[in-house]
């Protein structure tokens, strides 16, 4: 369904599993960036009433997800560490293109979003059917799905809104793109690192 072009390593669960602290706390800043792109993408966009009203859904259910997140971190007794920086988002918002018109310009900032739901998708998959911890692994699965509801808004809205841009083939150049920058991660314990 996700169409990624190379699945994670299972040994990266192994790795986030042997710190919780860490990819804790790198999942919820993830959340809190997730909601904040919403909103960007509301911002940018505000003449489109569809996508303001699910987008604005989508950044409550990301600040539901870094509460979820928080409070998981607080009952374990560990601490929300300081914002990480995210290499993988920063790597893949370089592909974004530039300069183009508002159509493009739109379909890039949503097929980047998907492309980062889709990821977390199947991280979260892989986190709910290989850690030992069992109230993470439900947790896990219950995002998986909430990220795939995820992606597929997003990618929703860049075939709606895609007028003039062959959105099916950007969406393929998305994937090569991330197919390769993926080569280079899921060796520390964060959601995409």
């Amino acid at each position: 369904m996700l169409g990624l072009k190379l699945e994670t390593d299972p040994r990266w669960a192994n790795i986030a599993e042997s710190n919780l602290e860490e990819i804790l706390t790198d999942h919820a800043w993830c959340e809190q960036k997730a909601a904040t792109n919403a909103i960007k993408l509301v911002s940018l966009n505000s003449e489109h009433v569809d996508l303001v009203t699910e987008l604005l859904i989508i950044a409550q259910e990301e600040l539901e997800h870094f509460q979820m997140v928080h409070n998981i971190i607080k009952a374990r007794g560990y601490k929300l560490g300081p914002e990480r920086k995210d290499s993988y988002v920063n790597e893949l918002f370089k592909f974004i293109i530039k300069g183009g018109n508002k159509h493009q310009s739109l379909v890039d900032r949503l097929l980047f979003s998907a492309m980062i739901e889709a990821r977390s998708c199947e991280r979260f998959k892989l986190l709910s059917t290989t850690i030992k911890d069992k109230e993470l692994a439900k947790f896990y699965h219950e995002l998986m799905i909430s990220e795939a509801g995820h992606y597929t808004t997003f990618i929703g809205f860049a075939r709606q809104y895609g007028q003039n841009v062959n959105v099916d083939k950007r969406w393929e150049e998305f994937l090569q793109f991330e197919g390769e920058l993926i080569k280079s991660y899921g060796k520390k314990e964060t959601i995409h690192g």
